[in-house]
C-alpha cells in the first residue's frame, strides 16, 4: 500500500522528479521569512515588497489551479504567500496611518502652544 502510494507520488507529473515540485518547495522559505517578519516593527518592512508577494501569490495560486496537471502543492504555497503578504501590507498601512495621526496631533499641540503663548 505504502509502496504503491509512494510510486504514484514519485511518478506524478508534478512530483519530486520535476521542477513543479521543487520550485514550490523552495518558495516556502519566502512564506517562512514573511512569518518571521511578524516579529519586526512595520517601520522596517517594505510595502512594495509585500504587495508584490501578495500579488504574485494570488496570481500563481490561480494559475496553479488552471494548468494541467493541477499543481495543488504550488497553489498551497502561493496561497499562503498571498496571505502573508496581505497581512504584512495591512500591518504597514496601519502603522503609517498611526504615524500620520501622531504627527498631526503633535502639530496641533504645537499650534495650540504657540497661540496660547502669543
Amino acid at each position: 500500500m505504502f509502496r504503491a502510494g509512494f510510486k504514484r507520488f514519485w511518478n506524478h507529473p508534478a512530483g519530486p522528479k520535476t521542477v513543479h515540485f521543487w520550485a514550490p518547495a523552495m518558495k516556502w522559505t519566502l512564506v517562512l521569512s514573511g512569518i518571521g517578519d511578524y516579529a519586526r516593527s512595520p517601520e522596517y518592512l517594505s510595502i512594495r515588497q509585500y504587495a508584490a508577494l501578495c500579488a504574485t501569490g494570488a496570481i500563481w495560486t490561480r494559475w496553479s489551479l488552471i494548468v494541467r496537471p493541477k499543481n495543488y502543492f504550488n497553489a498551497t504555497v502561493n496561497f499562503f504567500l498571498a496571505i502573508v503578504g496581505a497581512v504584512q501590507v495591512s500591518r504597514i498601512l496601519v502603522y503609517q496611518r498611526q504615524q500620520k495621526r501622531i504627527t498631526a496631533q503633535s502639530e496641533q499641540r504645537t499650534e495650540l502652544a504657540r497661540s496660547l503663548a502669543a
